[in-house]
């Protein structure tokens, strides 16, 4: 892949809390993140996610495995080559516009406003995120 000026990677990808838990619990397409991760490892992608679809991630594991396990993972994340982006005025309206137009969930529609403020795809195999394929561009788990 071709770096553009400054080294900075020309690819940006966010990942959404479904492919994050699916990379944490070995799930089907696990490899498909953890390939994103290596590629952002070596510099050729830049991986997001967004504080709120982290805390979906938190309370996902909290509530299915326990304090310990979403502990754990926590250690995990921090190790991952992706940066958690806190929600500014602009992703929470684009977020809410999202909300008002299709009624999906707060974390679908604040990963889909970082997606469309990057111009970049979602990383995701949430079924749900189809209602929005023609507004962001989405990269499925496989």
């Amino acid at each position: 892949m071709t770096q553009i000026e400054g080294n900075k990677p020309e690819r940006n990808l966010v990942i959404d809390s479904y492919a994050l838990l699916a990379y944490l619990e070995g799930e089907a397409g696990s490899d498909f993140v953890a390939n994103a991760f290596g590629m952002a490892e070596q510099g050729s992608l830049e991986c997001f996610m967004t504080i709120v679809n982290w805390g979906e991630v938190y309370y996902s594991l909290l509530r299915s495995k326990g304090e310990r396990r979403a502990q754990e993972a926590t250690h995990v994340i921090d190790q991952l080559p992706v940066e958690i982006v806190n929600m500014d005025l602009n992703l929470v309206q684009r977020a809410s516009r999202f909300r008002e137009k299709f009624r999906l969930a707060n974390g679908l529609c604040f990963a889909a406003s970082l997606a469309d403020s990057h111009n970049c795809p979602v990383l995701t195999g949430d079924p749900l995120f189809r209602k929005l394929d023609e507004e962001i561009q989405i990269l499925w788990l496989k």
